[in-house]
């Protein structure tokens, strides 16, 4: 089953799309594509299949978005808890992806036709080499394309993510890229595996539960959660018009939340920058009082420095995640 389908909306489906087009709509959807196993179960059918059809409802999703112009989607394809379960479906999943990301770079003109970029989100050491080499070779292969992305987070939860960005923050300061003073929330959310990716609009759960499993859990304290009762493979095209519905419903209030905490960002960061710069003419002032004028300008000069030396330490930090990829996609064209 290809991962980009062709083929317009129905009739019925296209009125319903142009209605909703007319309210604000979100520009980044994520999915928690829960079901699959159950769903299996109620047809009297093996647990692979049920993933395997799970691919497929991601497949139609993916048309429906692209139709509904939302232009970036990101889904929990297989968590780190996953490695719990059964070796026979941990196995069957790492096979199953495989094969997918296998096809997907057979579809890579298709891809490109649409300009898809592909990313993978979670630590790729903890998957079998030979499925690392695949995932980074999509990704390398689509990393040019900018109109739509699909976010696929494999071997991930939220918790080891924001660990990891604290460790590469440590990273920035052992190496002398940054200082640590420079770590704040605004770094720590440049540090993340989505740090490419404007924050969810709307975060969708299938299958009746109501938790987020550790999903993107930084990312969605200000994006509309929807919890929906329909298993994944069961999914249908209206009930993403419902979530859509609900985000639609509340999205001045979202966009309220988003701007005060955008605000107060900002003012934490104005806040350190004073403390580190009256720090700083207290030590250097020879016991003399600055006067204000010399506080703005040691400020303005401390907060440009602070943004270079962050910039800098951004650049090291894509570059490194870069040469990862990059080194894994090498080692598959040799293989």
């Amino acid at each position: 089953m290809s991962w980009i389908r062709e083929g317009e909306l129905n009739l019925l489906e296209k009125i319903s799309a142009n209605i909703l087009k007319a309210g604000p709509m979100p520009k980044h959807v994520a999915f928690i594509m829960d079901g699959n196993r159950r769903f299996a179960l109620k047809n009297n059918i093996e647990r692979q299949e049920g993933h395997m059809q799970g691919f497929n409802k991601l497949a139609e999703t993916l048309r429906w978005c692209k139709h509904l112009n939302i232009q970036e989607v990101t889904v929990y394809a297989f968590s780190i808890e996953n490695f719990k379960r059964t070796k026979d479906e941990v196995d069957g999943l790492m096979e199953l992806a495989k094969q997918k990301f296998e096809r997907l770079l057979d579809e890579r003109e298709n891809l490109e036709k649409h300009g898809v970029c592909i990313r993978v989100l979670g630590d790729l050491n903890m998957l079998p080499l030979d499925l690392q080499r695949i995932i980074a070779k999509a990704v390398v292969t689509t990393k040019a394309h900018n109109k739509c992305f699909l976010n696929v987070c494999f071997a991930y939860t939220s918790r080891y993510e924001i660990t990891n960005a604290v460790r590469e923050m440590a990273w920035g300061v052992e190496q002398g890229l940054i200082k640590a003073s420079d770590v704040s929330e605004a770094l720590l959310s440049q540090c993340l595996y989505s740090n490419n990716s404007p924050n969810p609009d709307l975060l969708i759960r299938t299958s009746g539960e109501v938790r987020l499993s550790d999903f993107l859990l930084w990312q969605t304290s200000h994006s509309c959660i929807v919890f929906q009762s329909v298993l994944w493979p069961e999914y249908s095209f209206w009930n993403l018009c419902e979530a859509i519905l609900q985000y639609q419903l509340n999205y001045k209030s979202i966009q309220k939340a988003r701007d005060l905490h955008r605000e107060h960002q900002a003012l934490l960061q104005l806040e350190a920058d004073r403390a580190c710069v009256a720090e700083y003419l207290q030590h250097h002032g020879n016991g003399k009082p600055a006067d204000a004028q010399r506080r703005q300008e040691a400020l303005l000069h401390y907060t440009t420095c602070r943004e270079e030396r962050i910039q800098d330490f951004l650049d090291a930090l894509k570059h490194k995640r870069d040469s990862f990829f990059d080194d894994l996609e090498s080692e598959a064209v040799v293989a």
